[in-house]
């Protein structure tokens, strides 16, 4: 039976009928990369010889056991340990605030249509620019990156708040510190050189550069990126098989796609096989946190994309998240604001009742001694700033059409990539601890 007889059949109660389903094609491409490069991505993804005090790694914030994130609204990174919900804050050495922004899961955004990075898309895919890239740090960047994915390394490395660390503890951050990152003597060439000066890491970057060629920054972000995308493509779930033709989803679930597609408009947003229309939209989403802001700006506001583009339409606008493994990767918002997917949902359906309504105890939030994290949601004209930018239109649905569209979410969910194709290394060349 095709695809659409299997609709029109577990639809027949409904007053949308298949054909008016706009269905994506699941055909996306994946680059594809050698077993070589694949490996030393993936041990170099969880060895902490990339950040500045050796003490973070990648996966510190992007682990698998916690959907390719951390597990937290707002994460810490450098000055904390432990791994997810167990992270907490070093009292020797403080993160000086938490991470701004919730770590972006890593399914599929090695798949080409991947053009955007971040939640404010400040790193671009650009062919005019002579790296090919449009980024803040446009003056920084380098020719040699072999994908948008590939240059998104760069930012977690040169982070104060990531990887990078304070000041006057380490090499790399007083380099980020001082303005010299890509720089001869800067924090890439640290970085590199610490990763040449590993002879199983030599050895290994041989087979993919060759013998002869010293290992720069690129050669790193480029085996992370090739490691990414082999391990996290995630193309195989139930609903990817039945847009290919294969086995119906479960009637709750087509119910709920009939919603997804239909009534409840998700679709005008998630788009596409993976569901995202690499856009940016403002959605009332509640704040908390720092906020994303220079050291010398005081407000604890994220203006969200118009921090890219200047342009004050842009206020409060953040890129629509793809939807793919979307049950494992709770908390959910630019700031990981909602801990539920039913309460996610259930905020797109009403977004400026839900903002006027949130709680932040819901907020998963490792303790930090003097973080003021809500200043923006007891201001007044903050709050009011943010109600007045969204766009959504309120939707009324029953619990029972809610439920529905989760069943159908819960189709999205690739088995092989949430497991992971290579999974974690017990031990990485550097010697240093592996978060397991």
């Amino acid at each position: 039976m095709g695809r659409i007889a299997i609709l029109i059949a577990l639809l027949g109660g409904t007053a949308v009928s298949a054909s008016d389903l706009a269905l994506p094609e699941a055909d996306a491409v994946f680059p594809e990369f050698s077993d070589a490069e694949i490996k030393l991505g993936q041990l170099l993804f969880y060895d902490p010889i990339l950040s500045g005090s050796k003490e973070v790694s990648c996966a510190s914030c992007h682990h698998p056991s916690l959907g390719t994130s951390d597990g937290l609204s707002l994460g810490l990174g450098d000055g904390a340990h432990g791994l997810g919900p167990e992270r907490r804050a070093d009292p020797d050495n403080l993160p000086e605030q938490r991470v701004p922004r919730n770590a972006t899961a890593l399914f599929n955004i090695g798949a080409p249509e991947f053009t955007v990075m971040f939640h404010d898309g400040r790193l671009e895919a650009d062919a005019s620019r002579p790296s090919g890239l449009r980024t803040p740090l446009e003056d920084e960047m380098v020719m040699g990156f072999d994908s948008v994915l590939s240059a998104q390394t760069m930012f977690p490395v040169l982070s104060p708040d990531e990887m990078a660390g304070h000041y006057t503890e380490n090499d790399v951050a007083r380099a980020v510190r001082q303005g010299f990152l890509t720089h001869e003597g800067g924090a890439w060439d640290i970085i590199a050189s610490r990763v040449d000066d590993v002879p199983e890491y030599r050895e290994r970057f041989d087979q993919v550069i060759g013998t002869d060629a010293p290992i720069r920054f690129t050669d790193i972000s480029n085996a992370l990126a090739a490691f990414i995308t082999f391990e996290w493509r995630a193309d195989d779930s139930p609903f990817d098989q039945f847009l290919r033709g294969g086995d119906p989803l479960p009637a709750e679930a087509v119910e709920g796609m009939a919603l997804f597609y239909g009534e409840a408009g998700c679709s005008g947003c998630h788009s596409g096989q993976f569901q995202t229309d690499h856009r940016f939209h403002a959605i009332a989403m509640p704040q908390f946190g720092p906020g994303k802001a220079e050291r010398f700006e005081t407000h604890a506001k994220d203006i969200g994309r118009m921090r890219v583009t200047g342009d004050p339409s842009d206020a409060y606008k953040f890129r629509t998240p793809p939807l793919r493994n979307i049950t494992m990767t709770a908390p959910y918002g630019h700031d990981g604001a909602y801990a539920t997917l039913e309460a996610v949902v259930r905020h797109h359906l009403d977004p400026v009742s839900a903002l006027q309504q949130y709680d932040i105890t819901q907020a998963a939030l490792p303790r930090l001694p003097n973080a003021n994290d809500e200043r923006v949601l007891s201001d007044p004209d903050e709050m009011a700033a943010i109600e007045a930018a969204n766009e959504l239109k309120r939707v009324k649905l029953p619990n029972d059409k809610l439920d529905q569209i989760i069943a159908f979410l819960e189709t999205l969910t690739d088995p092989v990539a949430e497991d992971g194709r290579l999974g974690v290394p017990e031990s990485v060349p550097s010697g240093l601890p592996v978060d397991q």
